[in-house]
C-alpha cells in the first residue's frame, strides 16, 4: 500500500461521484482537498465520521477546503446515504 503524507503531491485520479458527476483531482487545482476513507455507508462509525465533517462544513469552506468521502459502496448507495445524512459534500465510489 502506498502512503501519502501531508504536502505530498498525489497522482491525478477520476472517480464517479454523487450528483451524477465525475470528480477529477486535477480539476480542483487551487483548492484544499480533504478525502476521507470509510468502509461502508450507514454503519455507526462511518455515519458519525461523515456527520462530523457535515457539522463543521463552514470551517472547511472558510479555509477553501473541499471534502469528499470515499468507500467501495456504489454511487446509488452513496446517494441514499448522502441524502439521509444531509451531507453537503460528495461521496466517491
Amino acid at each position: 500500500m502506498t502512503t501519502v503524507n501531508l504536502q505530498q503531491t498525489v497522482p491525478d485520479f477520476e472517480l464517479p461521484s454523487t450528483g451524477d458527476k465525475t470528480i477529477r483531482l486535477s480539476d480542483l487545482h487551487g483548492k484544499n482537498v480533504l478525502i476521507y476513507f470509510y468502509p461502508k455507508d450507514n454503519t455507526p462509525g462511518c455515519t458519525l465520521e461523515g456527520q462530523n465533517f457535515r457539522d463543521h462544513i463552514e470551517t472547511f469552506n472558510a479555509h477553501n477546503t473541499l471534502i469528499f468521502g470515499i468507500s467501495r459502496d456504489s454511487v446509488r448507495a452513496h446517494e441514499n446515504f448522502k441524502e439521509k445524512q444531509q451531507f453537503p459534500f460528495d461521496l466517491l465510489s
